[in-house]
């Protein structure tokens, strides 16, 4: 749950058919070119590179599914395969080991089936589903578990190096962010805070940690504990912070307002690439910009009316993945689209 909205995270997607569809960008959107849509139909988003830039794993809650599973497939859309076990419910998907395995959350251990949405007489809220973070080969064979605590922990991003995992947990009563061996094995607490840390996306040198945070205080700290307490959290106000790699020097980056999330990184480490709706906080018309690490050089990406977010650079820096609203065949629907990266 690297995620916004809940509605436009709580992914899904029907089959892929045919050749990928070109698709015209939006007036100022100067960065995209030759804008690929990968997916057609329902719900689909979190989609990240494998290493050598030829695979993407992402989320979707296709073939009859009401809730999301794991699927790996080409960056031109073709080759699709389910990873996850297809039970209860994953999120977040990354690639490491040379790329022949793949990380996710999933709550299929103590969840058959997907699990009940929030009441939506709470208002705008994310269930804390009960993910651990499991391991599998691209195949979704050789399943393993690195983590045993029962509440939501996911989010998991490997390292440049490939020696840890950055993940969110609430295994110490708050959402806060933690790092551990590639194994499961030395587990450290990066963040104490008390209110919402979470999305975070190791530099491109491994030196430096981006995430998303809400620090509460009084009143609005309470009602945040209360709902954690019934394992929801309201997502509507968030800003992008950068700490280094141990947990230090954390330091805020953005002072937008809105919900500001799904940061990851320009290849060079000296940017950020982000999704936020801080124009029309109370909407859910979110597009992707760029900030510098001091906050400054703001940059709009996308223009599209309604929803783009968790982009994310191939890593040779010439291609952008993200997800989408636009060019739906039914409204509201989430897919993923793929394009030329221009300086």
């Amino acid at each position: 749950m690297r995620h916004l909205p809940l509605l436009l995270l709580l992914l899904a997607a029907c089959s892929h058919r045919g050749a990928v569809p070109i698709v015209s960008p939006e007036p100022g959107e100067r960065h995209l070119r030759n804008i690929r849509q990968l997916t057609n139909g329902g719900e689909n988003a979190e989609a990240y590179f494998s290493a050598d830039g030829r695979s993407l794993v992402f989320q979707s809650t296709r073939d009859g599914r009401r809730c999301d599973q794991q699927y790996v497939m080409g960056v031109d859309g073709s080759g699709l395969r389910r990873v996850s076990t297809g039970h209860g419910k994953t999120t977040c998907g990354f690639f490491y080991a040379n790329d022949e395995r793949i990380l996710f959350g999933s709550s299929h251990a103590v969840q058959d089936s997907c699990p009940p949405k929030p009441d939506p007489s709470r208002g705008y809220v994310w269930g804390l589903d009960p993910f651990d973070i499991w391991t599998a080969r691209r195949d979704g064979s050789d399943l393993r578990r690195l983590t045993s605590y029962g509440v939501y922990t996911a989010e998991a991003v490997v390292s440049p190096d490939g020696r840890r995992i950055v993940f969110t947990s609430l295994k110490d009563g708050d959402l806060d962010i933690y790092t551990m061996n590639i194994d499961g094995s030395d587990v450290r607490r990066l963040t104490s805070t008390p209110g919402y840390d979470g999305g975070a996306w190791w530099s491109p040198d491994g030196r430096q940690i981006a995430y998303r945070a809400w620090h509460p205080t009084d009143t609005a700290l309470v009602s945040y504990r209360e709902l954690l307490a019934q394992r929801l959290v309201r997502p509507n106000r968030m800003e992008l912070w950068v700490m280094d790699a141990d947990g230090s020097n954390q330091r805020q980056v953005t002072s937008l307002g809105g919900a500001n999330f799904g940061p990851s990184w320009t290849p060079d480490g000296r940017r950020l690439i982000f999704s936020s709706n801080y124009r029309q906080p109370r909407s859910g018309n979110f597009d992707l910009f760029l900030v510098n690490l001091d906050g400054t050089g703001l940059e709009q990406v996308t223009t599209h009316e309604a929803f783009d977010g968790f982009p994310m650079f191939s890593p040779d820096g010439r291609s952008l993945v993200w997800a989408s609203n636009r060019h739906d065949a039914r409204p509201g629907e989430t897919n993923l689209f793929i394009a030329d990266w221009v300086h």
